[in-house]
């Protein structure tokens, strides 16, 4: 794929800022669950925290 033009940091932040973006529903979803307490997500993204 020597024709495929290469992505910028900036390509990729756009990406996941688009709200019809799949990057960026997922990282909504991962937000959400991180910040739920009844979420398994919500204390593995807190460890080492007190």
């Amino acid at each position: 794929m020597p024709d495929e033009k290469k992505r910028s940091s900036n390509d990729q932040r756009s990406d996941a800022l688009n709200p019809t973006s799949r990057d960026s529903s997922t990282n909504a979803n991962n937000r959400s669950n991180q910040m739920n307490p009844n979420n398994p997500a919500y204390r593995s993204s807190r460890k080492g925290r007190k």
